[in-house]
């Protein structure tokens, strides 16, 4: 599995051109002076919009940064904070990740589910103070030549064929922004939040959306993330076989969490 985003931030003023060349203006009133454009922030990010303007007096401060990083769909911020950081690293112990897949099997009378599960799934999930992502110090990895279903014969296929593993062996997640976590974080109860970022699996990487679901106890935190994709989005082809009549091309990917707050 696959388990960032780079802010950028350059300032430019404008300044009227000059040249000897230029006609007088035929009015016997002069033009009024050229007024020089206010200077512009770019912003660079998966999440934040592209351009932002600020006013000329607007100093560039990490305060401002921060602030027009802010998506216009709410809570959703991209932080790369050095500052104080909480770091929930992987408990090997009650973690794994799950592919699930719709398929019709020759030998079944009906459709049924193609399961296969790992437990090999390492990473941290580091927030800061105000509850989001560090996303340059957050990364989950799952290892995908591990995975296995009820059928032998299923694995080596798609270890083969579909996930390539000997070229492509991990999917790795890299958070980029939170929706809809609690700050401050709580230390008891449920939360229902979504985790953006970008997921790389089958050496392509596109932004993807978890719908994340924990249980917080203090500093253990168990849940459970899901999503969904294509096969083609990620550069794989479903499943073909002579066993399989059909495979629906809708990958579910489910990743039952359970990480531990470092001290």
């Amino acid at each position: 599995m696959a388990i960032g985003a780079s802010l950028f931030v350059a300032a430019c003023g404008g300044q009227a051109p000059t040249s000897s060349n230029v006609a007088p203006v035929p009015s016997a009133t002069a033009a009024p002076p050229t007024t020089a454009p206010p200077a512009t922030i770019a912003l660079t990010s998966t999440i934040v919009p592209a351009t932002a303007t600020a006013s000329p007096a607007t100093a560039v401060t990490p305060a401002v940064v921060a602030a027009m990083a802010t998506s216009a769909a709410g809570n959703t911020t991209v932080s790369t904070s050095s500052g104080p950081t909480i770091d929930y690293k992987i408990v090997a112990d009650g973690t794994q990740a799950s592919y699930r897949v719709r398929e019709q099997l020759v030998r079944l009378s009906a459709p049924s589910d193609a399961v296969g599960t790992t437990k090999n799934v390492t990473g941290d999930i580091v927030l800061d103070a105000d509850g989001q992502v560090v996303s340059n110090q957050s990364k989950l990895v799952v290892d995908l030549s591990s995975l296995q279903s009820d059928s032998n014969m299923r694995d080596g296929f798609i270890q083969r064929s579909t996930l390539q593993t000997t070229q492509y062996p991990t999917a790795t997640f890299v958070p980029t922004a939170v929706k809809g976590l609690s700050s401050p974080l709580p230390t008891s109860g449920q939360q229902t939040f979504q985790l953006i970022g970008d997921m790389t699996i089958h050496g392509v990487t596109r932004l993807v959306t978890l719908n994340v679901t924990t249980q917080v106890n203090g500093k253990d935190v168990t849940g459970q993330a899901i999503t969904n994709f294509k096969f083609e989005d990620f550069g794989m082809t479903p499943p073909s076989s002579m066993a399989v009549l059909s495979v629906v091309d809708d990958v579910k990917l489910e990743v039952t969490l359970h990480l531990t707050q470092s001290a």
